[in-house]
């Protein structure tokens, strides 16, 4: 069977116009990448038990939620318990830990090969496709969700010690594998982009300013990119554009006018749709980028998609601050489950991918 030389929904040649990443050399390096992984897990454990519900009626069944909530898969007691955001980022720490690098072939089985709790509607039919016996590249999802995006983070570690642009073509691979989408590669190589500022210890200053850390990258690779929103009235009723033309718009005028992050979830919904998400993601890293716990906080209470949306928000933070901010009770909550009762394994893999990739 013949593969073919591109695969992914995203021309190379946009890629190319990225410079090269730097070589990472903020001192704390290796707190950042601990923190980026450990801030996936738990802004995953913190939402998950809550997720897809309207602010509103979340905040009136539990209050501000600010640590974890009974699990049915922890006894009916408080704890971070894993969905599909921990489980596909650590298995994408898995593969690389074991091959070194990103081989999609890899990546696609240990994505497939076991359980998914919370599994969207597109993985979920990469993975029946996969397990058909389609090749990757076949099984993969022309979908504009987020469920690339949510674990691309671990895609910058076997890059950081020496950067270059290998990381932006890693990135729209992995992004690939189940989602073979234009929005889905540009808004996650954007990602990474970001994610690898916060790592070299550059921190946005001003709240513009992390919005446009991230749309200078996108703008190069979505240019020309169209997209329907699913907003039903209001202003973006029948909106149609590019991610980035979105986030130059509509966020920065939010970002401008200070609007409250849950405000703006009624004009752009806050869901699994990446027009919704990466808006969301943004709006709350402009206006709570250097308080991290509220930064979270506001994931989990104010959005809808808030297990995803926190675990995303989760990655920037501990890239951007480490690990130091984290509360006590969240590191101690947190279960650390991967597959099934397997307690311990997001700190293992952790610590194993810091030996490995960063020595």
């Amino acid at each position: 069977m013949s593969v073919p030389s591109w695969i992914p929904r995203l021309e190379r040649e946009r890629l190319a116009i990225l410079p090269p990443a730097p070589a990472i050399d903020a001192p704390d390096i290796a707190d950042r990448v601990r923190g980026m992984l450990l801030g996936v897990a738990i802004g995953d454990a913190l939402g998950n038990r809550s997720e897809s519900m309207n602010p509103a009626e979340r905040e009136a069944k539990y209050g501000r939620i600010v640590g974890y909530l009974p699990s049915r898969y922890a006894d009916g007691a408080p704890a971070g318990t894993p969905s599909d955001d921990t489980q596909l980022t650590f298995r994408a720490v898995e593969q690389l830990l074991a091959d070194g690098a990103l081989v999609p072939d890899e990546l696609a089985f240990r994505i497939a090969n076991d359980r998914i709790f919370g599994i969207g509607r597109s993985t979920r039919d990469f993975c029946n496709a996969l397990r058909t016996g389609a090749p990757w590249w076949e099984a993969t999802q022309l979908s504009a969700g987020n469920g690339a995006l949510m674990r691309i983070a671990p895609t910058v570690l076997p890059h950081l010690l020496k950067g270059g642009t290998d990381v932006w073509y890693d990135t729209a691979l992995s992004a690939a594998v189940t989602h073979n989408d234009a929005m889905a590669i540009s808004s996650s190589v954007a990602w990474i982009a970001l994610l690898w500022r916060l790592l070299n210890g550059d921190l946005p200053e001003a709240p513009a300013e992390w919005l446009e850390t991230y749309t200078e990258v996108l703008r190069v690779l979505d240019h020309g990119q169209s997209y329907e929103s699913r907003v039903q009235s209001g202003a973006l009723q029948h909106w149609r554009g590019s991610l980035s033309a979105m986030l130059d718009t509509q966020v920065r005028d939010a970002v401008r006018r200070g609007v409250s992050v849950r405000k703006t979830g009624e004009q752009w919904y806050s869901g699994a749709y990446l027009l919704e998400t990466v808006p969301a993601v943004l709006h709350i890293l402009a206006q709570h980028g250097h308080d991290p716990k509220e930064a979270m906080l506001v994931a989990v209470n104010d959005t809808r998609d808030n297990d995803t949306i926190a675990a995303i928000v989760g990655a920037a933070m501990g890239a951007a601050h480490g690990t130091a901010w984290i509360p006590e009770d969240w590191r101690s909550g947190l279960l650390g489950r991967v597959n099934g009762d397997d307690v311990g394994k997001v700190f293992e893999l952790t610590e194993l991918a810091i030996g490995r990739f960063l020595g």
